[in-house]
């Protein structure tokens, strides 16, 4: 027997894909309508002509007409194009609104009077919502004030054979993933973050070369895979009739160039890890790694705390370093950042003493009694696993978390002073890991013994494990230079400069 509240949600479900099937009905109505229109515009001009005569663009028209009083004529012509994105059609004056790429828009009047009956009456024939129009005219204002071009000539620059999203209607989640066109289209948002990702990118760009870096690319497919603690893709190269990987970090051939007297060098390109995907994760995402040679983990961590301040002033409204988030909150990324070490920070939350030093069973007996899984059990996951649960989520201002432990940092110079750790660095903001920084290790003996190290790891079954690049241990045979490292993501940089999650910042995210 139902309930009334279960018959209503029933009822309303019904009503839903109801209202679903009539509008994939109507979609699918415009599109053969649209398509019968493409045939006829091709027995004329065209309906994907290959140029137009424009002028100028739309922002650049608004931008040269600010503030003129209402029902002005200009006496200048521009010849411009956009998408349709409004359109209102009366007896002898139509209106309709182009949209830029950038979402500029601009009225236009196509008026009896100026283009003619013919002219006038095939633009209500064939001009729908989303096509890419050409326009001339004069540039005037309307009798409310609103700049227009007021038409003398028009033509469809490309006919859209499908109807655009109701414009007013915000996108579903899966639409504006799935189908980014649309939502770059119908979302200022979804095109600022285009923009502003850009600016953020071009911004590290300046930055190294204010501080000569030279930036390099390196294979994405590998023979080996190395560079990070990551599970891999794995492909298959017919003509070599070899597996290969695709990489899961560039850090090891960065290295060789150290090796080779290229001592600041960067790279931002992609990597590619076969693991989970979130709100903070991607198994495709863009990297930034740099390497500094006669630095360490302070040297690479000042360079990276200006990195990332330079990119907020590169994207903030005022040039200054604090940004206003999506939900319209600021953060301030100015000054000097702190840092806290890792065992200190964990036993401070905790009240109790951990150590290097610390029995993996008493640090397993912590993680038990917090809830906490670790998948590894290493003494160095068990520190980290208790670290994240306990520290983690206090930390509000930027904060370089340092000293790790040596077993979950393979790549990482022994600390100079303190046993049991190593020079590596987290840095998180807001509440996640956005880059990590180490003293390179330059010791080719020891980079073998833990390389052997991760090997066993590997062969007991752990699929993130290293395993040993001879090629790259006979490089740091010819001697490394001691160095600083640092990997950052450029989408969680993005993620920090404007509050969205990992797949806002990604232009086109992977996707089941």
């Amino acid at each position: 027997m139902t309930t009334s509240e279960e018959r209503s949600g029933a009822a309303d479900a019904d009503a839903v894909a109801a209202a679903d099937a009539a509008e994939v009905a109507e979609a699918n109505e415009q599109y053969r309508v649209r398509l019968a229109k493409r045939e006829r515009l091709n027995e004329g001009a065209g309906a994907y002509p290959v140029s137009l005569p424009i002028t100028d663009v739309i922002a650049h028209v608004r931008a040269a007409f600010l503030d003129l009083p209402a029902d002005t004529h200009t006496g200048e012509f521009v010849g411009v194009a956009g998408r349709v994105v409004h359109l209102r059609v009366t007896g002898k004056l139509v209106f309709a609104a182009l949209q830029s790429g950038d979402g500029s828009r601009i009225q236009v009047m196509v008026s009896l009077s100026e283009v003619g009956e013919e002219s006038l009456a095939r633009f209500k024939e064939f001009v729908d919502l989303g096509d890419h129009l050409f326009v001339h005219g004069e540039v005037i204002t309307s009798k409310r004030g609103e700049l227009s071009v007021y038409v003398d000539d028009w033509q469809i620059a490309a006919k859209a054979l499908r109807p655009l999203p109701t414009l007013h209607k915000e996108l579903s989640e899966e639409t504006r993933v799935r189908q980014r066109y649309l939502d770059l289209i119908v979302r200022d948002q979804a095109r600022q973050m285009v923009y502003t990702r850009a600016k953020a990118v071009s911004s590290l760009r300046a930055t190294f070369a204010d501080r000569g870096f030279v930036e390099v690319e390196t294979p994405m497919l590998q023979i080996q895979h190395g560079g990070a603690s990551a599970r891999p893709f794995v492909t298959h190269m017919n003509a070599y009739d070899v597996d290969l990987y695709l990489r899961i970090a560039p850090e090891l051939y960065l290295k060789r160039a150290l090796v080779g007297g290229i001592e600041r060098v960067f790279e931002i390109n992609r990597n590619f890890r076969n693991e989970g995907a979130d709100s903070t994760h991607s198994p495709e995402f863009a990297m930034l790694e740099a390497y500094e040679a006669y630095g360490d983990y302070h040297t690479i961590a000042e360079l990276t705390q200006t990195l990332i301040q330079n990119a907020a002033r590169a994207v903030s409204t005022d040039g200054s370093e604090t940004v206003t988030w999506a939900d319209g909150t600021t953060h301030d990324y100015s000054g000097t950042w702190p840092w806290i070490g890792m065992f200190e920070s964990l036993s401070e939350a905790i009240g109790q003493q951990i150590t290097p030093e610390t029995p993996v069973e008493e640090l397993k007996a912590l993680a038990d009694a917090a809830g906490i899984e670790v998948a590894h059990p290493l003494h160095g996951k068990y520190v980290e696993e208790l670290w994240e649960h306990f520290v983690k989520p206090g930390l509000d201002r930027p904060t370089f978390v340092c000293d790790f432990p040596v077993d979950t940092s393979p790549l990482t110079r022994q600390h100079r002073s303190k046993p049991g750790v190593v020079e590596k660095w987290d840095l998180y903001i807001r509440g996640f890991e956005l880059a990590t920084g180490y003293s390179e290790l330059a010791d080719p003996v020891v980079q073998r013994e833990r390389f052997v190290e991760q090997a066993r790891q590997a062969a007991a079954g752990d699929d993130e494990a290293m395993h040993i690049d001879e090629d790259f241990l006979r490089a740091m045979e010819y001697g490394m230079p001691p160095a600083g490292g640092m990997g950052m993501g450029i989408d969680r940089l993005l993620m920090a400069l404007t509050g969205l999650g990992i797949r806002e910042t990604i232009l086109f995210p992977l996707v089941k």
